[in-house]
């Protein structure tokens, strides 16, 4: 039997419950704070500041090949352990949800695929999915785990200094040995690769915002879980369903860009409150 909740946690799964069992067709906005218990760090503060510098532009990858190497020099870092992550008691419980309760689909603005890992079947993935890897010039694509033995080949002896994980599989690591790593590109053409993500000063693409627009079409409800919102193509989601008249719930550590158009606000542990909530409305989590 689950051990009892603290009282903060068991208070907001009681509202959120609550919420939860008033409507039929929720739409689930998640941001970062669903995968940091899966030890996958996000980039801002409870107070929706950047806690560290922001994550590298299309201008820059496409255009600076200096941008480009730092990019790859810090992913070959950082990708074993974004591969290693598992799903959380806060994808878990959305799954439970989504299964037996009330969710009817997830969009999340996470790059990991931890939703459908945990058994979430109506995901979509908003910035796309790192696990992809794009060629720039010819359009091809590769799985992200095949590439790092490429790069491992082209960087022998090569060596990241005193590194340390960021979010996204990036790495922070000594800035010698980026301006030392040797990028790849792609064999077939020689052009670009990119991870099959929606970097800043990138839009999404139209075809994943017109699927999402449509799942808000028929939703009854928005219940945004671990996102600031600060990040407009996710606060626009928040600013439809306000102005669709939709109730609107956010469960998020710290500030949102929505709060003020939130008929219920809850700051607390997402994996604690989501599961807490789907145990009460009876949801195996």
């Amino acid at each position: 039997m689950p051990s009892p909740l603290p009282a903060p946690a068991h208070d907001n799964a009681v509202r959120l419950a609550d919420w939860l069992s008033g409507h039929r067709r929720i739409f689930v906005l998640t941001g970062a704070g669903c995968s940091t218990a899966s030890g996958i760090p996000g980039y801002r503060g409870d107070d929706g500041q950047w806690t560290r510098p922001p994550p590298v532009t299309w201008q820059g990858f496409t255009g600076d090949p200096a941008t480009y190497r730092r990019y790859w020099a810090r992913s070959h870092v950082g990708w074993p352990r974004f591969d290693r992550a598992r799903p959380n008691d806060a994808h878990h419980a959305l799954a439970a949800l989504g299964a037996s309760g009330p969710l009817s689909i997830v969009v999340t603005q996470n790059v990991d695929g931890l939703h459908q890992r945990a058994g979430s079947e109506s995901v979509i993935d908003l910035h796309g999915r790192l696990d992809a890897v794009v060629c720039l010039g010819c359009g091809g694509r590769l799985p992200r785990a095949s590439l790092q033995p490429r790069l491992d080949a082209l960087n022998p002896g090569w060596s990241p200094g005193l590194a340390t994980a960021a979010p996204d599989g990036d790495a922070d690591i000594a800035p010698e040995a980026e301006r030392a790593y040797l990028p790849p590109h792609c064999v077939d053409c020689g052009g670009l690769l990119k991870p099959d993500v929606v970097f800043f000063g990138e839009n999404v693409p139209r075809a994943r915002y017109i699927a999402a627009c449509d799942a808000l079409e028929q939703a009854d409800a928005l219940l945004v879980a671990g996102s600031s919102l600060m990040v407009y193509s996710g606060f626009r989601f928040a600013r439809m369903a306000h102005e669709r008249g939709l109730p609107l719930a956010i469960l998020n550590r710290g500030v949102t860009r929505a709060d003020a158009l939130a008929g219920l606000r809850l700051d607390g542990d997402l994996g604690a409150t989501l599961s807490g909530a789907a145990r009460l409305l009876g949801a195996a989590a």
